[in-house]
């Protein structure tokens, strides 16, 4: 009787252990929905961008990839090649979708987009479809390149301002001038006069407080690079020439083919770290400030203006970097 009553008891446990396990709720995805927009074929840093953002899926959902086209890239095909590169080598080509963004610049396109097809429509309007589904949390647009892409898609379909939180790496603010921003200011302009949550990533060329304080030198991208990332069977043939089977050995070939800066010379990883500070704010400073405005190529402060945009600056290079390699290995 009594080994009939400890069978009847341990029964029990394990039905009620069975029981709380099933009532346990799986958790919610905590992944933030990401758009990234960028003209890849430009120079190096938006190819580490990527490289960036596929090795971290465990915090980016990513949507889609958008590219366009700034002046030292050549036209949107450049652009999307290279972009189709970095996926294939991370194998994600088949998996996230890769699309056509403008070619040429806000004010060459805008009276256009009430047409089926305009110049850069597969990138807007997937935007503008991806913004409009209902989510917990705003759809994050990381832009790294000129803001065409999203000024077009604003203007096209204003209500979606109210669901994007676009994060841009652009502006050496408050001075003047930076790649991203000449290539097309009314596209930024445009951007600023919506309501859309917008945040600046500085670049403020040779000063620590931008981007480019993120920064590595060719001995460093041969010492840390060859190797990361996944291995694919196929190789694809480099921007320069040359077969490459992993991303890290065709970043050390990226690094032979550029231009260095600097004292000692070295290259800036700005869209990086851009993916950096959404990942991790805490590797940046932040402010709020009012909304500027751009006339010609100067910046015009408007210290009563309501709208007020997020200003991010003084990046924690060794944290980033440390992350960037730790992430692709």
């Amino acid at each position: 009787m009594k080994k009939i009553a400890f069978l009847v008891f341990i029964t029990l446990q394990l039905s009620c252990k069975d029981t709380k396990k099933e009532q346990t709720p799986k958790p919610s995805s905590t992944k933030m929905e990401v758009i990234f927009d960028t003209d890849a074929n430009n120079e190096l840093d938006d190819q580490h961008a990527l490289a960036y953002l596929f090795s971290n899926r465990d915090i980016f959902d990513i949507k889609a990839i958008t590219v366009n086209a700034t002046h030292n890239g050549g036209n949107i095909n450049g652009h999307y090649e290279e972009a189709a590169r970095i996926m294939t080598l991370f194998k994600v080509r088949q998996e996230i979708q890769l699309l056509k963004g403008a070619d040429k610049d806000f004010l060459d396109i805008e009276d256009d987009i009430t047409n089926t097809t305009f110049d850069g429509f597969k990138a807007v309007n997937y935007i503008i479809t991806e913004a409009k589904k209902p989510r917990k949390r705003k759809l994050v647009v990381i832009a790294v390149g000129k803001l065409t892409n999203l000024a077009l898609a604003l203007k096209k379909e204003p209500s979606i301002a109210s669901n994007i939180r676009l994060v841009w790496l652009g502006a050496n603010y408050p001075d003047p001038g930076e790649y991203n921003l000449v290539n097309d200011i009314p596209s930024m302009n445009f951007v600023l006069n919506t309501d859309v949550d917008f945040e600046m990533v500085t670049v403020r060329y040779g000063k620590p407080s931008g981007t480019d304080a993120v920064k590595i030198t060719q001995i460093e991208a041969s010492q840390n690079m060859p190797g990361l990332g996944p291995i694919i069977d196929k190789p694809i043939v480099g921007r320069h020439g040359g077969e490459f089977f992993n991303f890290g050995d065709y970043a050390v070939n990226l690094f032979t083919h550029i231009d260095y800066h600097g004292d000692p010379p070295s290259r800036a990883l700005f869209d990086m770290a851009a993916v950096a500070i959404v990942k991790n704010p805490e590797w940046a400073k932040s402010k709020k400030i009012s909304c500027p405005t751009m006339i010609g190529e100067k910046w015009l402060d408007q210290p009563n203006n309501q709208r007020k945009i997020t200003l991010w600056e003084y990046f924690e290079k060794d944290a980033i970097l440390a992350d960037f390699y730790a992430s692709l290995k």
